[in-house]
């Protein structure tokens, strides 16, 4: 006999609608401008192992006995040049906010489809609009990590952190994670438009582009992180997209910290040679952000800009990332549909 457990006066709770989630997740950003914002970031960051893998007490005591005394403060006046005063964030916020409610209207007449965002290191934490997106119903999650080539220190530092979020769910969403995009035809092509509208608009015609990506220490690489050789793709493919040969397009790698050899030739350093050995007039390009922020606008912009003027240079423009323009919302969009088919 089959023994009838009696449900009493319990009354089972309404079914949510059945959603899909899309979350896109970059890098992450301070809340505030300042040295104390800054420091609750750097310590977020810097601790992760994914970005620094010697975890150990070595690292610990210089990370908390000099650096987070004496960056936070440095760096802070850096966040105060290129601040969105009028929102109170910096800009990688404003921007990837856009993003995704751009990506939302874009989307629109797929009702079960709820778009968000996060910062893996700050706020909105990935962890709490996992939570928002699961209150809404959303059994399904799509996490894309806004970084056209993979590294374990950006896009597998996102699934951990999901991952650590979904352990902590009884009622866990099926989960997919978009792949980078570093040879997309789709990236390929807003990049190369968005670069040749640049060109077209400047006063002066450049002897040559220099295609800055952020760096990584060689180490890892040698590991085998697949980073370097997605750049290395990245650039070569916008060379033939735009008739440049290795000259005329050149590789670089931005933002080295710490002691370690990092992957060369490093931005700084050739920028400071070419001024040095005549060339009077560059634009640099930033493949590998998806979004403007502290190492574009401040650092590409405006430190590489007065070096290669203090060594000698001219003229030297910028080109933005691609951004929430339309060339770049067309790259999320199609990306994103993509990775849902079969869910929508």
């Amino acid at each position: 006999m089959t023994a009838v457990v009696p449900l009493g006066n319990a009354t089972a709770p309404a079914a949510l609608e059945q959603r899909v989630g899309v979350l896109l997740v970059n890098l992450g950003t301070p809340d505030t401008a300042d040295a104390q914002g800054v420091r609750v970031y750097l310590k977020e960051f810097l601790s992760d192992p994914r970005v620094i893998e010697d975890q150990g007490l070595v690292w610990k005591a210089i990370l908390n006995g000099i650096i987070l005394r004496v960056r936070p403060a440095r760096k802070a006046r850096d966040y105060q040049k290129i601040w969105n005063a009028e929102r109170g964030e910096s800009p990688l916020k404003t921007i990837t906010r856009s993003q995704a409610e751009k990506l939302a209207s874009a989307i629109a007449d797929r009702e079960h489809v709820v778009v968000d965002w996060a910062m893996r290191y700050g706020n909105p934490s990935i962890r709490s609009r996992i939570d928002a997106l699961a209150a809404q119903g959303c059994d399904r999650l799509l996490v894309v990590p806004l970084y056209p080539q993979y590294s374990a220190a950006t896009s597998a530092t996102v699934c951990d952190e999901v991952f650590r979020a979904l352990a902590d769910m009884r009622a866990q969403p099926t989960l997919r994670v978009s792949p980078p995009y570093y040879d997309n035809p789709d990236y390929i092509e807003a990049l190369a438009v968005s670069m040749s509208e640049h060109l077209a608009a400047l006063p002066f015609q450049p002897e040559l582009i220099v295609a800055s990506f952020h760096g990584m220490p060689q180490k890892y690489v040698d590991k085998g992180d697949p980073y370097y050789a997605q750049c290395v793709a990245t650039t070569e493919s916008l060379r033939k997209r735009l008739g440049l040969d290795a000259s005329r397009l050149v590789l670089t790698f931005q933002s080295r910290f710490g002691s370690d050899e990092w992957l060369q030739p490093y931005t700084d350093k050739t920028i400071e040679k070419l001024a040095k050995d005549g060339v009077k007039r560059i634009v640099v390009v930033t493949p590998g952000f998806s979004a403007d922020c502290l190492e574009t606008l401040e650092e590409i912009a405006q430190e590489n800009a007065e070096i290669f003027k203090h060594n000698g240079g001219e003229q030297f423009s910028a080109i933005p990332c691609l951004n929430d323009s339309e060339p770049g919302m067309d790259v999320i969009r199609q990306l994103v549909l993509r990775e849902l088919q079969g869910w929508i």
